[in-house]
């Protein structure tokens, strides 16, 4: 079911986890082809976590403004995109977005009962944004923007997302039979929680792994 190009399947791919860099993946996608877009990019923070995995593309931001461009550009007019992203580099991560087309519309805290790190305070929070492709329209159960936030031990990803906050995104935003589209899709959990979806992975282990989810 995983391929390495949109080619291979004749035509808009779905269901599949594509192996490759997004920024050069999205671009044969066509445009405004997806419903909604739930992802979770390098915070560009070289982060290094005690079990000495890291995250790749985590060392710079050359990479965020041409996939923020082709996150817009396969999203359909009026869809959302929910991104990750690390807190130190908020003005990048804004400027991309901004500079692509979207508009912000939301902001989401996922609230944890651990601490994931300690500096200066506790870290017990993750963050995304709330983005709109245009003039979009509400959903017809608005969700809270704070979400629980479960442990999920990094067992598969370096910065593994709980399926249960992803699925309660999903189903806010999207209806049965829309594509949601992850192109940083780490262990596969934003494939997992459900409705149709497109996956892009650069790593070769982890793409192996939500390849191996997507079967399960």
């Amino acid at each position: 079911m995983a391929s390495h190009s949109p080619a291979l399947t004749g035509g808009m791919p779905r269901n599949q986890v594509l192996r490759g860099d997004c920024a050069e993946v999205m671009p044969t996608l066509p445009e405004g082809s997806v419903d909604f877009i739930l992802t979770d990019p390098p915070y560009i923070v070289y982060y290094r976590p005690r079990s000495g995995k890291v995250v790749a593309n985590d060392n710079g931001a050359a990479w965020l403004r041409p996939a923020a461009a082709q996150m817009y550009r396969v999203l359909k007019p009026g869809g959302m995109c929910v991104s990750f992203y690390g807190w130190t580099k908020a003005d990048l991560f804004i400027g991309a977005w901004l500079a692509a087309g979207f508009r912000i519309v939301g902001h989401i805290v996922f609230v944890k009962r651990y601490a994931s790190s300690t500096g200066f305070m506790r870290s017990q929070h993750e963050m995304s944004y709330l983005l709109a492709k245009g003039s979009a329209a509400y959903p017809a159960s608005p969700i809270p923007d704070v979400i629980a936030f479960d442990y999920t031990g990094n067992k598969l990803h370096p910065t593994q997302k709980p399926i249960a906050a992803l699925r309660a995104l999903i189903e806010s935003f999207t209806k049965p039979g829309d594509i949601v589209l992850d192109p940083f899709c780490g262990s596969g959990s934003t494939i997992v929680a459900g409705r149709d979806w497109l996956g892009i992975k650069l790593d070769a282990k982890h793409h192996r792994t939500a390849c191996d989810r997507m079967r399960e």
